[in-house]
């Protein structure tokens, strides 16, 4: 395309954006619609990092917001967030462009998009239950460049047994920790003239489950030579297609939450999935440091289940007076093979149960901000808001079952002060913060 440890009994009863409840849910599975979008006022210039469009109704009450995440290098422009001159009308199709399409000798570049669901003409969340994304005609230019699109956080995907297509996952450091968090296809060196749906050699179906938020990158590669197609058509249709030999891929298991709350002398550790194959077992691992980790329980698995399963596990901290302790979660399949899930924060000592208070941390901040509120808030509805120094809200996060710590990532946000403010059943508490 151009261009602990409990009876298994007893506790038998899935990352980053972000494992949030929401405000609005869609339930049924059908076909997204990505058409007429426009920059949100506001929101940096087109084309350039954080610059938000505004895609309506993409399906029955729901909007989605497309931001620009970021990019490889500077050399990578947004021609246009969504080119209609070929391909489909209803899908999400980004024009971007390498060195003005020039590419020589080896290179690798991509531009990243973050799209969120948001209840229609607001920017209050909503959660889509179900839904297919399936990129169209990953392909290359004859000669020595390859496309490719990265998807992340999928349930399942779906190749023709023929496929052209590459696969390999995309790994990114989560807490020191070197994570799998997607999956990378990537296209031939062959070019496959048109952007149709019949050439299922070239593309690939994904299936997402109660998302929010998630992210998408298109990319290329060039290997040797010279190509002038480096600039590229992506086009990603958010429904499904009809393969002749389908070669499904369920991902070992899907994370729906992970939550830490702190109970007296005991965190209250609990986990629900959304799909289980061959899973073993869970390993709940902590750590004082947010570095090296050591197992604090395990709970084993159902080990093949399609519907939400949950879990829980209480740790005994009484012999922890202060400082804060880290969990995360391994699930382990019956192969051995394992993933992580993210991590979870507890503080100990200076607790809020006798007043409205929030505790943030680091301070000054450069990348994610800490939130800890009070015992009575927890495993309830929080709404999470910055403000900067002008009184304009500069991020909104609403959590239906908060944890005891929320992390917050702030990485794009401008240096400056900052009001953090936390809110739940008509109570609010907030702090300053400093954004380096």
């Amino acid at each position: 395309m151009r261009t602990s440890l409990l009876s298994k009994q007893s506790i038998l009863t899935l990352f980053f954006l972000f494992a949030f409840g929401f405000s609005a849910t869609i339930s049924n599975a059908q076909e997204l619609q990505f058409k007429n979008p426009a920059l949100i006022t506001g929101s940096p210039a087109a084309g350039t990092d954080g610059a938000t469009y505004r895609f309506p109704s993409v399906t029955s009450g729901v909007d989605a917001l497309v931001k620009i995440n970021g990019r490889s290098s500077a050399l990578v422009q947004l021609v246009n967030i969504d080119f209609t001159s070929s391909g489909f009308d209803k899908a999400f199709q980004p024009q971007v462009s390498y060195n003005n399409g020039t590419v020589s000798g080896t290179k690798n570049w991509w531009m990243e998009f973050q799209v969120t669901f948001v209840q229609t003409g607001t920017i209050i969340p909503a959660t889509v239950a179900n839904f297919d994304l399936t990129a169209l005609d990953i392909d290359g230019d004859d000669n020595s460049l390859r496309e490719y699109v990265s998807l992340y956080n999928q349930t399942s995907y779906t190749l023709e047994s023929n496929s052209v297509i590459g696969v390999s996952n995309v790994l990114e450091t989560v807490l020191s920790v070197l994570t799998t968090v997607g999956k990378q296809f990537t296209g031939s060196q062959v070019d496959y003239p048109g952007i149709v749906t019949t050439a299922t050699e070239v593309m690939t179906t994904n299936k997402y489950v109660n998302k929010n938020t998630f992210r998408i990158r298109t990319g290329g590669t060039n290997v040797t030579g010279t190509s002038n197609k480096a600039e590229r058509n992506y086009s990603l249709w958010f429904k499904s297609f009809t393969y002749n030999a389908p070669v499904v891929t369920t991902l070992p298991v899907k994370m729906y939450s992970f939550n830490a709350n702190l109970n007296t002398n005991k965190v209250d550790l609990k986990w629900v999935t959304t799909s289980e194959i061959n899973v073993s077992h869970f390993i709940v691992e902590k750590s004082t440091d947010g570095v090296n980790f050591s197992d604090a329980g395990l709970v084993f698995a159902y080990g093949n289940a399609t519907d939400k399963t949950t879990y829980t596990l209480a740790d005994n901290v009484a012999a922890n007076q202060t400082g804060v302790i880290y969990y995360r979660l391994r699930s382990v399949d019956v192969d051995g093979k394992s993933e992580l899930s993210e991590t979870r924060i507890i503080r100990l000592g200076n607790k809020t149960e006798n007043n409205v208070s929030i505790v943030t941390y680091p301070n000054p901040v450069s990348n994610e901000i800490r939130i800890t509120i009070p015992a009575t808030w927890q495993n309830k509805k929080v709404v999470y808001e910055l403000f900067n120094a002008n009184g304009t809200a500069a991020k909104r996060i609403v959590n239906a079952n908060s944890s005891q710590t929320e992390t917050i990532n702030v990485s794009n946000l401008a240096p400056g002060f900052y009001i953090v403010k936390a809110s739940f059943n008509g109570q609010t508490a907030q702090q300053k913060i400093v954004k380096q």
